[in-house]
């Protein structure tokens, strides 16, 4: 996957280290699932959205503010009829765009993508995916395969390695090698609120199976497959310990379905709303962010470990990680 180019690299440096304002906007677009897996939260507690109107209202103040880029997840994207219609705001005003969805509707809706640049599509296994995910892979690949010819920059399949698929990932690698795409890891956080006889049916528990699963990620990815982490990252992720400064709240606004906005994504707590207004929010919360960061139990989620060792110019990072 091409990296941003020297220009939106510069722009991103100059926004976070010189401004110090966040680079990327994640919004949790939506409040719905049509999944029902058993190890998330997010879809148990559906709740109202944000209007279209208010979005490209969000859009345009977050463009003012110098945030470069879009990144919509969470339920399911794909389930919000006017997507098309909030991706194309987003890119008419200069914004890079980004998606991350379950697949199930991308063979129905990815022609309606035109104004998408990267897409990641969740897939934590082969034959443990039904387990995983309560369908068939089969139900999603159709959309994968049809996705990854409209995408001008290749397509990124995300997984979040568990107890359940530590026998796929090998295969799981090869596979995305064969369809020409690239792949992350991270491994599954157990969030609270999630039943215990889940976390002991999905959890990691077999930790010599687990390092030995990680080892083989490395080296594949010294063998040239398609693995955007770094080696910095995935040697955290093999002894599970996050050894990093979380810079996450410096680099993303996190904004939810109904206009609140987080401190992350992991953790979640609100620490404030897009109706106060995004420069009022960041000056407000300036001494709140540091706080939340230095206090921070820290997490493996590689959006945020990646981007905050790339934010404190870590080389390895720079030369490896290939996705903000």
């Amino acid at each position: 996957m091409a990296k941003y180019s020297p220009f939106i690299a510069a722009k991103a440096v100059w926004q976070m280290h010189i401004r110090k304002r966040p680079f990327v906007l994640s919004h949790a677009i939506n409040s719905r699932c049509n999944m029902k897996c058993s190890f998330c939260e997010y879809w148990k507690t559906e709740g109202s959205e944000m209007e279209l109107q208010d979005i490209f209202k969000l859009l345009d103040e977050a463009r003012d503010f110098g945030i470069l880029v879009y990144n919509a997840w969470t339920v399911e994207p794909l389930l919000r009829k006017d997507l098309p219609e909030i991706l194309a705001h987003a890119k008419s005003i200069g914004m890079v765009t980004s998606l991350i969805t379950n697949g199930l509707l991308l063979e129905k809706r990815i022609d309606e993508l035109t104004d998408l640049d990267y897409l990641s599509v969740s897939v934590d296994g082969t034959s443990s995916y039904k387990d995983i995910r309560g369908v068939d892979l089969d139900r999603i690949m159709p959309g994968i395969l049809k996705a990854k010819d409209r995408i001008e920059n290749p397509l990124l399949l995300n997984c979040v390695i568990s107890g359940k698929n530590l026998e796929d990932i090998e295969e799981l690698i090869t596979m995305a090698k064969d369809l020409h795409v690239k792949i992350s890891f991270e491994p599954m956080y157990e969030f609270q609120g999630i039943e215990t006889d889940t976390w002991n049916r999905m959890g990691i528990r077999d930790i010599a199976k687990y390092h030995q699963t990680v080892d083989r990620i490395i080296e594949m990815k010294k063998e040239a497959y398609p693995i955007i982490n770094s080696y910095t990252y995935l040697k955290m992720v093999r002894d599970l310990k996050p050894d990093f400064t979380c810079h996450a709240n410096d680099i993303i606004l996190d904004v939810t379905a109904d206009g609140s906005i987080e401190n992350c994504r992991v953790y979640r707590e609100q620490i404030g709303h897009i109706n106060e207004g995004i420069a009022k929010f960041w000056e407000r919360t300036k001494d709140l962010r540091k706080e939340k960061a230095h206090n921070c139990q820290k997490c493996l989620f590689f959006g945020y470990v990646e981007n905050s060792l790339m934010y404190n110019f870590n080389t390895e990072v720079a030369r490896h990680y290939e996705w903000m």
